[in-house]
């Protein structure tokens, strides 16, 4: 097993844990879900077309509630992560909710040859391409998966952000993190997560890769896709540092400046015929 397989399997222990914690945490809010709640982010919300009959293929997934959502929305849907735990709790979500949609337990690189389709949308968001070490082959295996003028679509947090310093008593930005990080992973071991409240996880490691915009974008068109847009946002949807304060629409931003850095970014890409 090379080193990339064991940072991947070691973020998958964490990820088995924190799929439990989460799905009974009130950030996740299931309870709310399964009276008819949506979880997709207001962006997504406004970014993404109609879906009625779309064939989506949503990439990990988690334990679900967002694929669930596009599902809600019309889509027949297919939602992937590299966690059992997260998967069997997005099978009994589905159950719950009376919402069908499949779900496969698979690693994204190992996801060719779990799965054989096509599909007119490929939806990621949410703190995801932080745990893959390739973003080269992810992007070829999206494009993969794509029909010819189908398209893939994240919502995802913005790199420059996770270069400061998110210790509990930091008051200011402060570089600690590199934005043109190498091929090995920054290593982590905290024992909660932004989601787990008290709950705690005890000291997993994990290890996260910070992929650049211009290597986010420049992978994407390497696979063979044509960058529709590309958008950056100044808030974000979680108290990613902090000294960061809410405001009435429930997003974080920083309390000064508010404009100074980008937080969060959205990528919508077509497969070129």
């Amino acid at each position: 097993m090379g080193d990339f397989d064991n940072y991947m399997e070691a973020n998958k222990d964490l990820w088995d844990k924190l799929a439990r914690i989460h799905h009974k945490s009130e950030f996740y809010d299931v309870a709310g879900f399964l009276k008819g709640g949506q979880t997709l982010d207001p962006i997504e919300l406004e970014e993404l077309p109609d879906l009625s009959g779309k064939k989506i293929l949503h990439l990990q997934c988690h334990f679900g509630m967002d694929t669930l959502s596009l599902a809600r929305l019309g889509a027949e849907i297919t939602g992937v992560d590299f966690s059992p735990e997260a998967i069997e709790l997005a099978r009994e979500l589905s159950k719950r909710a009376r919402v069908d949609a499949r779900f496969i337990c698979s690693n994204i690189y190992d996801l060719p040859d779990n799965l054989d389709d096509i599909f007119d949308i490929v939806f990621t968001s949410g703190g995801v391409i932080m745990w893959l070490p390739d973003l080269e082959r992810w992007a070829r295996i999206i494009a993969g998966f794509l029909k010819s003028g189908g398209f893939f679509y994240i919502r995802e947090f913005h790199p420059f952000a996770y270069i400061f310093d998110n210790g509990e008593r930091v008051t200011h930005l402060q570089v600690k993190y590199p934005y043109f990080q190498d091929r090995e992973p920054l290593r982590f071991e905290d024992e909660g997560s932004y989601a787990s409240g008290d709950e705690k996880t005890g000291k997993i490691p994990s290890f996260e890769w910070n992929h650049s915009v211009s290597r986010i974008i420049n992978c994407v068109i390497d696979a063979g896709m044509k960058i529709d847009f590309f958008h950056e946002f100044p808030e974000t949807s979680y108290k990613a540092l902090p000294f960061m304060v809410q405001t009435e629409s429930g997003r974080w931003i920083l309390p000064e400046n508010q404009d100074k850095i980008p937080l969060m970014f959205s990528l919508k890409a077509t497969k070129c015929d």
